[in-house]
């Protein structure tokens, strides 16, 4: 930016900036102001619903094994679909869940729409559902819709009725317009009604689930009234459990409350052997990722939620998150990531919504980083665990992962390495060796790493843009290789010999422009020789640094040489690629000769 250019600021007019006193009760590094935003209209959760739990043991639990994971896409995160799926995109996902690994799918709701009935009925008449695989299908508490429901799942093996009604204080005001007697009242006749229904098909494989919805925002003895009586009513067993699922159906409290309610209920639930306590967090204050995992180390066994989070508002609990979380602590989360792209593939097609890039574990750039910092530890940190796998005589994906800003191995939920590091002008010199190690072969020398880093930030800084790994081997390539063969100094042909023991000549023609003329030098190897011709011809040359190494295996492989020149008093680097060693390193010097601008007498 020029000295003279200067930026106009842009107004805000709906924006309001907090203004007035700072508190005075605030430290004097915080100069907040109050906003003039009516946070007074809302309620802190503990004057909205009784927090009976004082003595929670839920943070001194560990989460050791997988719940059980019951993807509620099909029913939950398609109802909150612009374009809700037909039978086939459901048909595709049911099967990539099936493939997964998950036991228990929610399928639809059958009694909602046309559509969710023809579903569960294909599944019934088709026979893709595997027989260790449960069914889940949804309904309110009414009679009609219960019998629409046990209607759409004749023929399926295993099957699981989820029963739900609104119970917290707003809802049965605002929408049910009804009390808490008359709630109950409601739900216990809902219930005997499904369990009379299921009585009449005596081969069927049935069992029940109630979610008191709105669980988080209801009176917790009221809970526990419906939820002891409707174990009894259904008659539950410990081979036969009935799922209580406690949903935060609109989160509105930090993560610990709702694991402290989680606790509460499962110390006081009736007959716990004989009851399955599930979770459905919501995703409302953004936390519904906390919400289960917590929930879980206060109780919970199963949790309900979609494929990366979709569902109504700010969705489900994301079943991709809670899953690899527990993967990435060493718990083997029971179903299968090791294609995360191929999960994502279906997902999007089938809600025709994007996963976030920077989703965690499945979105695009997740594994990506582009600061100079982060690359050089990554790289550094792949290389070390090479090494340790090597030593330890195992493969790098056996080998305990320990790679700094990477949680998990890519490789273990099917990415490859490529895209780990990228190359934009907030890029470092560990990241653009790593590239040119990975994909071209190239191990440049520590010295020379930022000297080609300033060239990589001079082209990002100008273009704005990433360079491609081929855009770097193309810039690297014309930066120090090209200006050995193609410079304003070239050798037109060239030859060198031991003339006795370290003893060395070199003999050739050196163009500059339209001249030719010959050049002779020795020195005690081809290298230094080389220079002393160089210098014959008035170019005065210092080799202050070789290397050379090979770029694959094989007698045919191209051979990669480094040079630091201190050419006429400027020092430039030089590098030459051939399948003679020697001819690569003689390409070097001549790089950096023609880069530092040398001329003849």
């Amino acid at each position: 930016m020029a000295p003279s250019e200067t930026f106009r600021t842009t107004a805000f007019p709906t924006l309001r900036t907090p203004s007035g006193d700072v508190p005075p009760d605030a430290p004097a590094w915080n100069l907040q102001r109050p906003s003039a935003m009516p946070h007074h209209r809302y309620r802190p959760a503990q004057d909205r619903v009784a927090l009976p739990l004082t003595d929670r043991t839920w943070p001194s639990h560990r989460l050791e094994r997988a719940p059980l994971w019951v993807p509620v896409d099909l029913r939950d995160g398609n109802q909150a679909l612009a374009e809700p799926m037909d039978t086939a995109r459901k048909r595709r996902l049911f099967d990539l869940l099936v493939t997964m690994g998950f036991k228990e799918i929610e399928v639809g709701y059958p009694s909602a729409s046309r559509t969710d009935f023809d579903f569960v009925r294909h599944l019934a008449e088709s026979g893709a559902v595997p027989d260790d695989v449960t069914v889940s299908v949804f309904t309110a508490a009414r009679q009609d819709l219960i019998d629409r429901t046990v209607e759409s799942v004749e023929g399926l093996p295993r099957t699981v009725v989820h029963l739900y009604t609104a119970t917290a204080p707003a809802w049965r005001d605002v929408v049910l317009g009804r009390s808490r007697s008359e709630v109950h009242a409601m739900i216990r006749e809902a219930a005997t009604h499904l369990m009379r229904r299921a009585g009449e098909r005596p081969g069927a494989d049935i069992r029940f689930e109630f979610s008191p919805e709105v669980f988080n925002l209801t009176e917790p003895d009221f809970v526990l009234d419906i939820c002891n009586g409707l174990t009894e009513l259904w008659e539950a067993s410990p081979d036969r459990p009935v799922i209580h699922n406690l949903p935060a159906t609109v989160e509105i409290a930090t993560p610990n409350v709702y694991a402290d309610q989680i606790e509460y209920m499962h110390r006081h639930l009736a007959r716990r052997d004989s009851v399955i306590l599930s979770v459905h967090p919501h995703n409302d204050r953004g936390t519904g990722v906390a919400c289960a995992e917590l929930a879980v180390l206060a109780g919970a066994q199963r949790v309900e939620g979609c494929l990366f989070g979709n569902g109504e508002r700010t969705g489900n609990v994301d079943l991709v998150t809670l899953a690899l979380n527990l993967y990435a602590q060493g718990v083997d989360p029971m179903v299968d990531f090791s294609d995360i792209d191929a999960v994502r593939d279906v997902v999007e097609d089938c809600n025709r919504l994007p996963v976030h890039p920077r989703h965690p574990y499945g979105g695009e750039l997740v594994h990506t980083a582009f600061s100079g910092t982060h690359q050089d530890a990554i790289a550094k940190g792949m290389a070390h665990h090479t090494r340790q796998a090597e030593e330890s005589g195992v493969s790098a994906g056996e080998a305990p992962w320990a790679v700094p800003y990477l949680p998990i191995d890519p490789a273990d939920i099917g990415r490859t390495y490529e895209e780990v590091i990228r190359i934009n002008s907030q890029s470092g010199k560990g990241g653009i060796a790593h590239l040119l190690r990975t994909h071209h072969g190239l191990d440049l020398p520590q010295a020379m790493r930022p000297d080609f880093s300033r060239v990589v930030q001079e082209v990002t800084d100008g273009t704005g843009r990433e360079l491609s790994p081929k855009e770097l081997w193309d810039l690297f390539r014309a930066t120090y290789i090209t200006p050995g063969q193609d410079g304003r100094l070239t050798l037109e042909s060239w030859s060198t010999s031991q003339t006795g023991p370290g003893e060395h000549e070199f003999t050739g023609e050196l163009r500059a422009g339209a001249v030719v003329r010959p050049c002779r030098g020795t020195g005690n190897g081809p290298l230094s020789a080389l220079t002393d011709a160089l210098r014959a011809a008035g170019v005065t040359v210092d080799v202050l640094g070789y290397t050379e190494h090979s770029t694959a295996t094989g007698p045919d492989s191209p051979a990669v040489a480094y040079t630091e020149c201190r050419v006429d008093g400027v020092t430039r680097w030089g590098s030459g690629r051939d399948t003679s060693v020697l001819d690569a390193s003689v390409h070097a010097v001549m790089a950096a000769v023609n880069r530092a601008g040398a001329r003849t007498r």
